[in-house]
């Protein structure tokens, strides 16, 4: 909620190639929305298992990463079309289904993807000791940036 912040690769060498970076971002994804998630388990909201769908969620290394830095199953609907949910929204309203939740139950099946695997505990280890430092250690120096670029942050 920083309208400073920027984006950033962090720990970068020599060696890094155009692969390492694209794993990176969707690292830094998954380690945002586990940023998320911790805001959630404060207020005493856990979850054992994710649902994801489209887009990245297609990706079968990225639902390992995920299911890596959330330590839980990835699950998806096997139904993958957008208009999926308006077709079961028009079935209730015609009455082919008491309610979406009738309609969901009846038509839609959830396929495990991926389950939490051996990178678990490096992805816990680095998000807990790098990624939740990281920001509060930079903000400053965003800051810093704002305008220097001549452009203005929005």
């Amino acid at each position: 909620m920083d309208p400073s912040a920027r984006g950033a690769f962090f720990g970068l060498r020599i060696n890094h190639g155009r692969g390492h970076l694209v794993r990176a971002v969707m690292e830094g994804v998954a380690f945002a929305l586990r940023d998320c998630y911790e805001v959630f388990k404060e207020l005493g909201i856990t979850a054992n298992e994710l649902l994801i769908r489209g887009g990245g969620g297609r990706i079968p290394l990225w639902r390992q990463i995920i299911a890596d830095v959330f330590g839980c199953r990835i699950l998806a609907a096997e139904v993958e079309e957008a208009a999926y949910g308006a077709a079961l929204l028009a079935s209730v309203g015609a009455g082919i289904y008491k309610n979406l939740d009738d309609a969901v139950k009846k038509t839609i099946s959830l396929k495990v993807f991926e389950e939490s695997g051996p990178d678990q505990e490096t992805y816990d280890r680095l998000y807990r000791e790098v990624y939740s430092k990281l920001y509060p250690a930079v903000k400053e120096l965003f800051k810093a940036l704002t305008g220097l670029d001549g452009k203005p942050d929005n």
